[in-house]
């Protein structure tokens, strides 16, 4: 990981994805020092057509993609990057994320669509049911989750970028109206436009930019195929990921510093954490208490730039970008220190978890 750059997050109805990507891979171009004429691979998502993109750009790359809309792809493209690269199939990949969806007045449920025939309002109603079935059977409880949105809002405090940075408390929380009951309103994601890019490249290539690399030391992913709601949280998939991922790496548990979960909706950081053995199944409504994901309080200091509850909706490109930038040692206040390994994890219908390090 090279290059990264993000836009600023809002409202942006004069601009467009490709616009908000241009402006991203530009930003990470300068991070890292390289042009334009250096990029010999794109990876776009959310962005229409990566033809058009490229045409835009003045690039002509011998490895193209387009990926999903889902933010299960965010980990996938970095993964096919590094791969890419791997096989010689490109050494310099841009890999460029744009998204309008607030000013595009994208709600993400309702209407016709997927989740309509099975009576699935929106993903967040998708994930209501399934931590309903995670209270019946372990007896979690929708308090529980205040614990994850506060932590989240905390780190945000810390992030002049971050878009929510009012302090919330846990009775804010618990007193929050109902979307789809048991999630509130302070347990869902928000809706923003923004751009991210990543400059990924070898090893070799790396050590002569303008920043350190950070490098992807292993990933694992296991897809789920379904059309209802998943009521074991994606507990089967998650722990086979978790029998990899380390092993991949070449890394222990412990030794990770701090933690980048995929959080659409709280319930899915309880998913994660269990899943990927940071605790037992049915334990992360305990585990989350004291400050547990907490900078400068928990061992786990978790989603450091506010995630996507309360920095913006970047669909975990910038929870990566801020992996990176943890691991470079750029975050000021949210800072965690001597920051060595950092894991990405995403329950949802592709889960996946990444590795990084900084040597």
């Amino acid at each position: 990981m090279a290059g990264i750059g993000t836009t600023a997050y809002g409202s942006f109805p004069d601009n467009d994805t490709y616009g908000l990507g241009a402006e991203a891979l530009l930003a990470a171009l300068d991070d890292c020092g390289l042009e334009l004429a250096d990029i010999d691979g794109l990876i776009v998502n959310r962005i229409p057509s990566y033809e058009r993109f490229a045409e835009m750009m003045g690039i002509s790359p011998r490895f193209c993609l387009q990926t999903d809309s889902p933010g299960r792809y965010s980990a996938v493209s970095l993964m096919l990057a590094t791969q890419a690269i791997a096989t010689g199939a490109a050494e310099v990949v841009a890999l460029v994320y744009g998204n309008n969806g607030r000013s595009n007045r994208v709600f993400y449920g309702g209407g016709e669509g997927e989740w309509a025939p099975w009576g699935m309002s929106s993903p967040g109603a998708s994930h209501a049911m399934q931590f309903q079935a995670h209270m019946a059977r372990f007896g979690t409880r929708s308090e529980d989750l205040g614990h994850v949105s506060v932590a989240f809002r905390k780190h945000a405090r810390l992030n002049p970028q971050a878009v929510m940075r009012k302090p919330i408390t846990l009775e804010d929380h618990d007193s929050s109206r109902f979307i789809c009951e048991p999630l509130r309103l302070l347990d869902y994601c928000l809706i923003n436009d923004g751009g991210v890019a990543w400059i990924v490249t070898t090893p070799e290539r790396a050590k002569d930019l303008r920043k350190k690399p950070v490098y992807v030391s292993g990933y694992a992913r296991q897809d789920v195929y379904e059309s209802t709601p998943r009521l074991d949280c994606w507990y089967p998939e998650l722990k086979r990921i978790e029998a990899r991922v380390y092993e991949n790496a070449g890394i222990g548990r412990d030794e990770i510093d701090g933690l980048m979960i995929y959080d659409n909706f709280s319930p899915t950081v309880l998913f994660a954490l269990e899943g990927l053995g940071f605790c037992g199944q049915g334990e992360a409504g305990d585990f989350v208490k004291d400050g547990t994901l907490e900078l400068g309080r928990g061992r786990w200091p978790t989603n450091t730039s506010g995630g996507h509850l309360s920095e913006s909706y970047m669909q975990g490109w910038a929870l990566i970008a801020e992996a990176v930038r943890q691991l470079r040692g750029e975050c000021g206040e949210r800072q965690i220190p001597d920051a060595r390994a950092i894991q990405f994890i995403a329950a949802t219908p592709i889960s996946s978890s990444i590795i990084f390090r900084r040597d």
